[in-house]
């Protein structure tokens, strides 16, 4: 069985984010060393800003802020390990896709639970979360290391982050972690992963009763004319 520390080589988009993630964060001290919470009531996502004032964007811009050194170090390190394996077996276009898809749903989940809170939401745990769980689904019996030590498939990492992130959210026994965008990354991720298995066979079904229809209006048809060609033999041969 082969096992798996880190992702292979960095890919170029996980690159970017890691970079653009480092560097929002840099922007972040200076603006808290000058006093000022700007960035975090501007960007970070509040749910009752977009609530009442229509900010939208935060939806967005939340993924890419964060609340210490600790948050952004195991986000990014995630990203790290998962991100450029999936970019290699999506390709570019889709990864991306994928990873603001599930950040940005996450993000709604949190606004739906608590659409007049001024709590302050940032951080791309909920993009990171639907990552591991794509992961999970895409190699279940790969191994990775649980706190660098104890080695364990990703399928159950996955089963285990998911629970915790489901009892955190109903119990909110973490105070300061949005664990409903965890969850919530988690659940949208799974949709839309499984969302082309159910279009497909939705194709397929409809495919399916199609042709079906046509036999049918074919058997019809046929049957009409079986009908007609039977009756004009019964008639005889027409003299002119």
């Amino acid at each position: 069985m082969r096992t798996y520390f880190f992702g292979g080589p960095v890919t170029r988009t996980v690159k970017t984010l890691i970079i653009i993630n480092i560097s929002i964060y840099v922007l972040q001290i200076i603006s808290g060393r000058l006093g000022s919470d700007f960035i975090e009531l501007y960007f970070g996502l509040v749910p009752l800003r977009v609530t009442h004032e229509g900010m939208l964007w935060q939806f967005v811009t939340y993924m890419f802020l964060h609340g210490g050194v600790f948050h952004i170090f195991f986000n990014m390190l995630t990203l790290f390990m998962f991100g450029n394996e999936l970019e290699r077996y999506w390709g570019t276009h889709r990864f991306l896709i994928y990873y603001f898809i599930t950040g940005i749903g996450a993000g709604v989940c949190s606004w739906l639970v608590s659409m007049h809170s001024f709590s302050v939401v940032i951080g791309a745990s909920g993009a990171i979360y639907g990552l591991l769980l794509a992961y999970g689904l895409i190699y279940p019996n790969r191994i990775v290391y649980l706190n660098f030590l104890l080695p364990l498939k990703v399928k159950w990492l996955v089963l285990i982050m998911g629970a915790m992130a489901f009892l955190s959210s109903i119990s909110g026994s973490e105070p300061g972690v949005a664990s409903i965008a965890h969850l919530g990354g988690m659940v949208i991720g799974y949709l839309f992963l499984k969302g082309r298995d159910w279009g497909d066979k939705y194709r397929y079904f409809n495919e399916q009763r199609q042709k079906e229809q046509l036999k049918k209006q074919f058997e019809v048809y046929y049957g009409d004319v079986r009908r007609k060609v039977e009756s004009d033999k019964k008639k005889g041969p027409t003299i002119h």
